[in-house]
């Protein structure tokens, strides 16, 4: 089992920033692709970012040169930077881990990021 768990969400005035963190811990040897998911009320869950084991990060369109995805796998980490928020970003942001060793998903509770005036 592994537990995973997000931080860092918040409110935020568009145009700013926020970080958010996502550490995964539990019965496990290393991790595959880490990555950031977010749904929005109304919305399904929408990829925004992942990160291979060797470091290799793919975006979608939408956060391409905003938002930033990087791990840590000394510290079973991975992180999301996020800048020049806009109010369309607004949404439950989730982590995903994938377990190297079996190929198995583990996903966070969620983290709000609001981005309002």
């Amino acid at each position: 089992q592994i537990e995973v768990v997000e931080s860092g969400g918040g409110l935020v005035q568009p145009g700013g920033s926020l970080r958010l963190s996502c550490a995964a811990s539990g019965n496990f040897y290393r991790l595959g692709t880490m990555g950031w998911y977010r749904q929005a009320p109304g919305n399904q869950r929408e990829t925004v970012a992942e990160i291979s084991r060797f470091n290799e990060a793919s975006y979608q369109y939408f956060v391409k040169g905003r938002f930033t995805i990087s791990r840590d796998d000394d510290k079973f980490m991975v992180y999301l930077q996020m800048n020049n928020l806009r109010p369309e970003d607004t949404a439950v942001y989730y982590c995903k881990v994938t377990r190297w060793e079996s190929g198995q998903d583990y996903w966070g509770q969620g983290t709000q990021v609001t981005v309002s005036s």
